[in-house]
C-alpha cells in the first residue's frame, strides 16, 4: 500500500480500485489536463482586442447580429411566405385595435396613445428580433402595471381619479397652480407613462450589455402563469363597473381590489341599465364566437374577428340610438387622427418612477422571451434571449418618445399570429399599415363607441388565464411546490399590488429553492444482486446489504445553510453518533484502566476498588463498550455539484470523528470541481495523514465497496495473524514456565 500512497501523493490524482479475474486490485491512475488559465489583465486585453478590431468583416458580422432583419430579409421567400404574412398581418391589425382602444384603459391613457404603442412597436421590432411569430404590442398585464403606476402618480400630482369611467375622462381635468393652467390630466397620464417606458427601456438595455437575461430564469412558469392569473382577476375587477356603467372611487395600493368590489356591490343600485344590456349582448355574442374558434382553430385558417365586427355594430347602434344623451352612457370620445412630434421623456418624473419600472421590466422581457422559445422551438428556428431582450428594450426606449407606453410580446395576440399562418415578422408590418389606416382616416368613427364594450373585450380575452384554475389538480398531482409558488403568486398578486405581488412570488419562489437544498433527499444504498448498481433501499426491492458497509447519498450540494441537516442525517440512517460512541470508548477505558490499577491499593481504597470491580462485573451495562457494525462508510456525492468551505468543514469533521472510532469514510462519484475543492481544501492530505488506512476519493460506488472490503479483510487477516502469534508466545511462555517449575 505505501506504493499506492506514493503514487497518489506524487501526481495529486483521485485513485480507484478495480477488481481482477486474480483478485488483485490495482490504482486507476487519471491525470488531469494542465489548464492554463490567463490572468484578469491578459483576459480584459484579450477581450478589449475583440471589441476594438474595426475591420469590414468584424463590422458587417456586428450589424447582422445586432440586426437580424438584414440577415433574413434579403433572403426572404415571397412564394412561401407571403401569403401567410398578409393574410396574418391584416386579422392581427383588426383584433389589435378593439383590444388597443381597450387596453388603453387599464393604462390609465387615451386611445390614441395604445394605437401609437401597437403602431411604433411592429416596425421597430421586425428590424430587432430573432423570433419570427412574437407579437410586441399593448398588453393587458403590463398595462395594468402602469395603469396602477399613472394612477399613485396622478394621484400624487393632485389630479382627481375619482371621475366618470372611459379614457375621455381623462382629458375632463387640468391642474390650477397660481391660475396658471398646466398640463391636463389626460397630457399628465401620458407624460407619466413615456418616462416610465424610457426607464423601462434603458433597464432593459443595460441587462443586455451585461447580459443579466438570466433574471428572467427567477420567474418560473409556475409562478409566471399564477402571476398573469392574478393580475387577470385584478384586470377583471377593474372592468366589471364599465359593464355596470358605474362611477366608482378610485382604489390604490394592499386590499384595493376587495375595496372595489366593496363599492360596486355599494353603488349596484346606480346601475346604468343601457350599458348593462350592451354587456350582456356583447359577452353572448363574443364568447361562443371566440369558443367556436377555438375547438375549429385547426379547420378554420381564419379565425373569425368576432370583437372587431362587435366594435363597429356598437359604435353604429350608439351613434344612431345616441347613447350618450339618451341613456347617459359613457362613450370613447373624440380619438384625434395623425402624429404628433416627438417629445422627450420628462426627466423629473425618473427618481420617483425608478423602482416601478423595474419590475415593469423584468416582466416585459421575461414575456417576450418566454414567447420567443416556445414558438421558436416549436417551429425549429433558433431565438437568442439576448437579442430579444435587447430588441423589446430598443422597442421601449424609441417609444418613449412617441406618446407610448411600455410593450411586451403579447400572448393572445403571438398565439393569434401562429394559427393564422405567420411565417415572419412582415406579418408586424402588414399590421402596422391596418393601424396607420386607423390613425389617419378611421379613428374619429370611434367616437360613440360605448366604453362597456371595451371591458368586455378586456374580459373576455381573459379566458385562456382564467382557466389555469382548471389545471390545478393536474399540477397538484405533479409538484405540490410549484402548485403552492402558482397560488403564491396568483394570490399575492390579486389581494396586493401586482408589483409587490410579484416581488412576494419571486421572493417565496427563492425560498422554496433554498429550503429544497436545505432538506435535500438523504437515503442509504444498497447492491441491486448480480450486478454493480447501488439504489435507494427504501424505494426498491430485492436489494442486497453490503456486509458492514454503509453507502450514503445526499442529494444535494453540500454548503453552510444544510451541513446540520446533513449531520444530523447521517448519523440517523447509520444509527451511529461517532461522538457520542467514541466518548463511551473513552469512558470504558478509563474505567477499565482505574480497575486493572485498583489491585495495587491499600486500605480502604482497595476494598472500594474491589466493590466497583465486583459491581460493574456484576452488572455490565452500567459502562457498556459500545459495538458498531459497520468498519466503512461510504458518502455518495454523486449529487453534490459544489462544496463550499464550511462543507468541506464539515466532510474533514466527519472523517475525523468517525475514524476516531475505527470507521473509514470513503467519497464517491465526486465531480471534478468537488475534486478540487477537496484537494485544495486539505481534505485529502488529513486523509493521507489521519489515523488508519488512507482514506481515498472513487470514481463509482463499487470501487469504493470493493476497496473497503479488501481493506477489511486485510486488516482481519493481519489481526488473526498477531492474535496467532501471540498465542504462541504466551503458550511457549508457560511451557518454559513449567520446567522450570518442575526443576524447582
Amino acid at each position: 500500500m505505501e506504493s499506492r500512497e506514493e503514487g497518489f501523493s506524487e501526481h495529486d490524482r483521485s485513485m480507484s480500485f478495480i477488481s481482477r479475474k486474480t483478485s488483485v486490485y490495482a490504482p486507476i491512475h487519471l491525470e488531469e489536463h494542465e489548464h492554463s488559465k490567463p490572468s484578469t489583465m491578459e483576459e480584459i486585453h484579450q477581450k478589449a482586442k475583440e471589441i476594438c478590431t474595426c475591420t469590414p468583416k468584424t463590422i458587417l458580422k456586428c450589424l447582422l447580429k445586432l440586426c437580424p432583419l438584414l440577415k433574413w430579409g434579403p433572403r426572404y421567400k415571397f412564394k412561401e411566405y407571403l401569403l401567410g404574412d398578409i393574410v396574418s398581418g391584416l386579422i392581427i391589425g383588426m383584433i389589435t385595435i378593439p383590444q388597443t382602444i381597450a387596453y388603453s384603459l387599464l393604462a390609465n391613457q387615451d386611445p390614441i396613445y395604445g394605437l401609437y404603442t401597437n403602431f411604433f412597436c411592429f416596425l421597430i421590432y421586425i428590424a430587432f428580433a430573432t423570433s419570427r411569430h412574437n407579437c410586441v404590442g399593448a398588453d393587458g398585464v403590463l398595462c395594468l402595471m402602469i395603469g396602477e403606476v399613472v394612477s399613485k402618480q396622478l394621484t400624487a400630482a393632485g389630479y382627481s381619479t375619482g371621475v366618470s369611467p372611459g379614457a375621455g375622462s381623462l382629458t375632463n381635468s387640468s391642474l390650477l397652480v397660481n391660475d396658471t393652467v398646466f398640463c391636463d390630466k389626460s397630457c399628465y397620464a401620458i407624460t407619466v407613462a413615456t418616462s416610465l417606458t424610457f426607464l423601462v427601456g434603458v433597464y432593459q438595455i443595460t441587462f443586455w450589455i451585461f447580459k443579466l437575461d438570466f433574471i428572467s430564469v427567477y420567474l418560473s412558469e409556475p409562478l409566471l402563469s399564477g402571476f398573469v392569473t392574478g393580475s387577470s382577476l385584478t384586470i377583471l375587477t377593474s372592468q366589471v363597473k364599465y359593464l355596470f356603467g358605474l362611477s366608482l372611487p378610485s382604489r390604490n395600493g394592499a386590499g384595493a381590489l376587495v375595496l372595489t368590489w366593496i363599492d360596486i356591490f355599494t353603488y349596484i343600485e346606480k346601475t346604468n341599465i343601457c350599458d348593462l344590456i350592451t354587456s350582456i349582448v356583447a359577452m353572448v355574442i363574443i364568447i361562443p364566437v371566440k369558443e367556436i374558434n377555438d375547438w375549429f382553430k385547426n379547420k378554420i385558417k381564419v379565425p373569425i374577428p368576432v370583437e372587431f365586427v362587435v366594435l363597429i355594430v356598437a359604435t353604429l347602434v350608439s351613434h344612431y340610438f345616441n347613447f350618450k344623451v339618451t341613456y347617459k352612457s359613457s362613450i370613447c370620445g373624440t380619438i384625434p387622427t395623425g402624429f404628433l412630434s416627438p417629445r422627450p421623456p420628462d426627466v423629473s418624473l425618473i427618481p420617483s418612477l425608478a423602482a416601478d419600472a423595474f419590475p415593469i421590466a423584468v416582466i416585459s422581457f421575461a414575456l417576450t422571451i418566454s414567447l420567443a422559445e416556445i414558438f421558436g422551438t416549436k417551429h425549429g428556428y433558433p431565438v437568442r434571449a439576448s437579442q430579444e431582450m435587447l430588441a423589446v428594450g430598443i422597442c421601449n426606449f424609441v417609444i418613449s418618445f412617441l406618446h407610448s407606453f411600455t410593450s411586451c410580446a403579447a400572448i393572445a395576440k403571438t398565439i393569434l399570429r401562429d394559427s393564422t399562418g405567420a411565417k415572419t415578422q412582415a406579418s408586424g408590418a402588414i399590421s402596422s399599415l391596418v393601424l396607420l389606416l386607423v390613425l389617419l382616416v378611421i379613428a374619429p368613427l370611434f367616437y360613440s363607441l360605448p366604453i362597456c364594450i371595451l371591458g368586455v373585450i378586456i374580459i373576455t380575452n381573459l379566458r385562456g388565464a382564467l382557466r389555469k384554475f382548471s389545471e390545478i389538480p393536474n399540477m397538484w398531482h405533479l409538484s405540490k411546490i410549484d402548485t403552492v409558488i402558482w397560488w403564491v403568486s396568483m394570490l399575492s398578486s390579486f389581494l396586493i399590488t401586482v408589483q409587490i405581488g410579484l416581488l412576494v412570488a419571486v421572493c417565496f419562489s427563492i425560498l422554496c429553492v433554498v429550503f429544497r437544498t436545505q432538506r435535500p433527499r438523504v437515503t442509504l444504498l444498497a447492491k441491486v444482486g448480480g450486478t454493480e448498481i447501488y439504489e435507494d433501499q427504501s424505494t426498491y426491492k430485492e436489494l442486497s446489504d453490503i456486509p458492514n458497509v454503509n453507502i450514503f447519498r445526499f442529494e444535494t450540494s453540500l454548503y453552510y445553510a444544510n451541513k446540520s441537516y446533513f449531520k444530523s442525517m447521517l448519523h440517523k440512517k447509520t444509527k451511529v453518533n461517532p461522538v457520542l460512541v467514541a466518548a463511551l470508548h473513552r469512558k470504558s477505558t478509563r474505567i477499565a484502566q482505574e480497575a486493572a490499577s485498583g489491585s495495587t491499593d491499600f486500605g480502604f481504597l482497595s476494598r472500594f476498588n474491589f466493590a466497583r470491580r465486583s459491581r460493574t462485573s456484576q452488572n455490565p451495562t452500567l459502562h457498556p463498550t459500545p459495538n458498531i457494525a459497520m468498519h466503512s462508510l461510504i458518502i455518495d456525492c454523486g449529487a453534490m455539484q459544489f462544496i463550499d468551505t464550511v462543507g468541506l468543514s464539515m466532510l474533514k469533521e466527519t472523517h475525523h470523528d468517525y475514524e476516531e472510532i475505527g470507521v473509514h469514510v470513503l467519497l464517491a462519484n465526486c465531480n471534478p470541481d468537488v475534486r478540487c475543492s477537496l484537494r485544495e481544501g486539505g481534505y485529502l492530505a488529513q486523509c493521507r495523514t489521519g489515523h488508519g488506512p488512507h482514506q481515498l476519493v472513487f470514481h463509482s460506488i463499487h470501487d469504493a465497496v470493493l476497496y473497503a472490503e479488501t481493506m477489511y479483510k486485510e486488516k482481519q487477516r493481519e489481526t488473526q495473524l498477531i492474535s496467532t502469534a501471540s498465542s504462541s508466545n504466551t503458550s511457549l511462555f508457560n511451557t518454559e514456565d513449567s520446567g522450570v517449575l518442575t526443576k524447582l
